[in-house]
């Protein structure tokens, strides 16, 4: 990779004057650039890749033993680096690191509302009964640590997070909000809240991709057919509602004024859980239907929002972190990067690191 050198083993997130700044290791996207560097090491065997990705999986592992500070993000960090790589080794090391952190993540349930609670006091006081959206892509490493631990408390805590997620986030019209809160001490949902989002109702784009690759994973993982039916309907308001250049809004019900901040994060994210979704589909029509919608957004993402040349870091254009805080607007993100080439590994029958 030509930005190997540059970034080395540090912790990208976003691209400003087309070089890719350095987050603290404990931010919730450390792990997309070790992710990268094994994508890209599993395509070229480039043994320079695979020294950096360990590196900073060795990095990483200085936030497993701040118990204080750590989030419900731990997937995000651990699944494309340490857990993928046991799997690719065996590296006793990296599965210790993996059960780890699957350990920190299910003590973040909260057994009366039957959710992951989202963030620490430090993001956020009132955090302590929230759940969002996003936590449905750290539940694959539930599932990883129930198997390979032979303890199924780790299925079970995703099982019923997601079972949450499925009645107190999707709407009947295939949309969720990013945040749901929840009393702490009852259990019981109090309201939705905007988050990243337009507000309560709206329908915030990256979350929608969260929500359709969570859903299909939870679908793997357990057969049930209430998560596929999910996954399908959130699927298919995503796709109806992209503009003709199939890269969404930052939100979907956004103001026509703000229709020029996009999310091509969000499209990439959607495009590799469109390929999940697809692969478990006994339906050839269903299949290509999403195959082919994934396809299209690819395609895309490549004619009119990538940029391969020596100018920046990043691969994608115009990904949108939060607008309503103004916060990294139409600049290049690392997540949508690494969902760019998970979801390019696929069509190439490759499978993805979630």
């Amino acid at each position: 990779m030509k930005t190997s050198d540059k970034i080395g083993a540090s912790f990208p997130h976003v691209c400003l004057d087309g070089r890719y700044n350095s987050e603290d290791v404990s931010f919730w996207t450390s792990g997309f650039w070790g992710g990268l560097l094994w994508l890209a090491y599993r395509e070229t065997q480039q043994k320079s890749l695979r020294s950096l990705a360990e590196q900073i999986e060795r990095k990483l592992n200085e936030p497993l033993h701040q118990f204080y500070d750590i989030h419900h993000d731990v997937g995000f960090m651990y699944l494309p680096t340490a857990v993928h790589h046991y799997k690719v080794t065996g590296n006793e090391d990296s599965r210790r690191t993996g059960l780890i952190a699957a350990s920190h993540l299910a003590g973040r349930f909260n057994l009366k509302g039957q959710f992951i609670r989202a963030w620490t006091d430090s993001v956020d006081p009132d955090s302590t009964g929230w759940a969002i959206i996003d936590c449905l892509m750290n539940l694959p490493l539930l599932f990883w640590a129930a198997e390979e631990d032979h303890d199924p408390r780790f299925k079970h805590i995703a099982v019923a997070h997601a079972d949450t997620v499925l009645k107190q986030f999707v709407r009947d019209d295939g949309t969720v909000p990013h945040i749901v809160s929840f009393d702490p001490e009852t259990g019981d949902k109090i309201e939705n809240l905007g988050g990243q989002g337009l507000g309560p109702d709206s329908a915030w784009s990256r979350g929608q991709a969260w929500a359709i690759y969570g859903f299909s994973i939870a679908a793997r993982e357990t057969g049930k057919s209430e998560y596929l039916t999910a996954a399908k309907n959130i699927a298919n308001y995503f796709i109806s509602h992209l503009p003709d250049d199939r890269v969404p809004y930052w939100d979907f019900r956004t103001s026509d004024a703000d229709k020029h901040v996009r999310d091509s994060s969000a499209a990439a994210c959607a495009a590799s859980g469109l390929l999940e979704l697809s692969s478990l589909l006994d339906d050839h029509t269903e299949q290509l239907f999403y195959y082919n919608n994934a396809l299209a957004i690819l395609e895309r993402l490549y004619a009119q929002y990538s940029d391969f040349s020596d100018s920046q870091d990043a691969i994608l254009t115009k990904g949108t972190v939060s607008y309503p805080d103004n916060r990294h607007v139409n600049i290049p993100i690392v997540y949508g990067d690494f969902y760019f080439i998970e979801a390019l590994a696929k069509v190439h029958g490759r499978p993805g690191l979630f």
